[in-house]
């Protein structure tokens, strides 16, 4: 009898109740290694044989299911070696998407990212005052979510499924808002099949921050890499990659970074607590400890003017104004504090900065590392704090590319 190892390692035979499963798991073996082949390099199926230790003649199969769902295309002629007649090559097929969207407190974003993680098309909406019902919210995502699609038809780009990342925790069914403090949402159920009706992989809902981590790993040299992404925006997320893998713990919540307590007789907070790090390094927090204009706590504050409010504080800040660098200071001490408390839980060797944190980064990594040296000395290595070079663009390209990697692990969920 054969073991259930052996069907898990995705071997060619299998008793007949798991034949099913173990085609299922080979299929996606053979996709991913197609993925994992250097950009130019083309594998042929013999080469893919050997790598993925399957017999040709299964390898023959699989390619033709993938060929039938349009995942995979042939690319010309190539030499297995020194020796033998040339075979085809096989790449991931160029001509498929999917769609990347985001709900941010600011503006919303909807992209194409293909099957290898490219940003193909990206568009940005700035969100305006009366836009703060879910409703309002999904019709101006809508009209970005119409160009992206109008974009992906005009260039012969099929469009498989969609990926939204908003501003807060995310239930475990794909479409319900928990609560994103920062919108005003709680408990939202979001009608997502009017973003994009008949597309086969449906969309799936992600918490901001963890889809900026994911964008974030794939710029990492190293695969397995382990780090703290922090999210700067008017709220701060935190995203958790532990060994390559995002770690969003037992109910998808881990990492909410921005409701650690630092001032424990604080301001209040947007999440109802009081001293979280977001009253103190918050954009708005910054904003309005550094005297430049910005919204008072619990108003609204166009995007626009928020872009305005940050490139003053850029401004006073190369002036070396004092206002401008205290504010600075104390988010740093705030932000280190929060950091220093993940890191020794959660044993981390780095923390990634993106948002206005990365924009700040000259004056305010500084300060952060004269913090965590008092709160922490010797904890981190002197390198260990990085910048992203994420932009705005990161919660959009990682949560649509998370999608694609649950479809080439599991490519027998889009029909041939």
């Amino acid at each position: 009898m054969r073991s259930n190892t052996s069907a898990l390692l995705g071997e060619d035979t299998g008793s007949p109740s798991s034949i099913g499963d173990v085609r299922r798991g080979n299929l996606a073996r053979v996709l991913l290694a197609i993925a994992a082949a250097p950009a130019g390099e083309y594998p042929t199926r013999a080469q893919l044989a050997t790598a993925t230790k399957l017999t040709k003649a299964s390898v023959s199969s699989l390619v033709a299911d993938l060929l039938a769902r349009g995942l995979v295309c042939e690319v010309g002629l190539h030499h297995d070696g020194e020796r033998g007649r040339p075979g085809t090559g096989l790449s991931l097929d160029a001509s498929r998407c999917m769609l990347g969207m985001e709900i941010n407190v600011d503006y919303v974003a909807a992209g194409l990212v293909d099957l290898t993680g490219g940003l193909l098309f990206e568009c940005h909406r700035a969100r305006q005052r009366s836009q703060r019902s879910p409703s309002a919210v999904l019709d101006a995502l809508a009209e970005l979510v119409a160009q992206a699609r109008q974009h992906a038809a005009a260039q012969g780009l099929d469009v498989l499924g969609g990926a939204l990342a908003v501003p807060g925790l995310v239930a475990a069914d794909g479409r319900t808002v928990l609560q994103a403090p920062n919108l005003g949402w709680d408990a939202v159920i979001l009608d997502l099949e009017r973003l994009g009706p008949a597309l086969p992989l449906g969309i799936s809902l992600f918490n901001e921050a963890n889809a900026s981590a994911l964008a974030q790993q794939r710029l990492e040299i190293n695969d397995a890499e382990s780090f703290l992404f922090v999210s700067g925006e008017v709220g701060i997320g935190g995203g958790l990659v532990i060994n390559g893998e995002l770690y969003a713990g037992p109910h998808g919540h881990a990492g909410e970074l921005g409701h650690v307590p630092v001032q424990p007789d604080g301001l209040p907070c947007s999440c109802g607590a009081r001293g979280c790090l977001e009253t103190v390094a918050g954009q708005d927090a910054i904003f309005r400890a550094a005297r430049i204009l910005g919204r008072e706590p619990g108003g609204a504050q166009p995007a626009s003017s928020r872009a305005q409010c940050l490139e003053s504080l850029k401004s006073a800040l190369e002036r070396s104004d004092a206002q401008a660098r205290q504010a600075v200071a104390q988010a740093a001490q705030a932000l280190a504090m929060a950091i220093v408390s993940t890191i020794r839980l959660m044993d981390l060797p780095k923390v990634v900065l993106g948002g206005h944190f990365a924009v700040l980064g000259q004056w305010l990594l500084p300060e952060l590392n004269a913090a965590l040296n008092t709160y922490a000395p010797a904890l981190l290595a002197e390198d260990a704090i990085r910048l992203s070079d994420l932009g705005r663009s990161g919660a959009l390209t990682g949560s649509a590319h998370a999608m694609v990697r649950s479809l080439l692990e599991a490519p027998h969920q889009l029909p041939a």
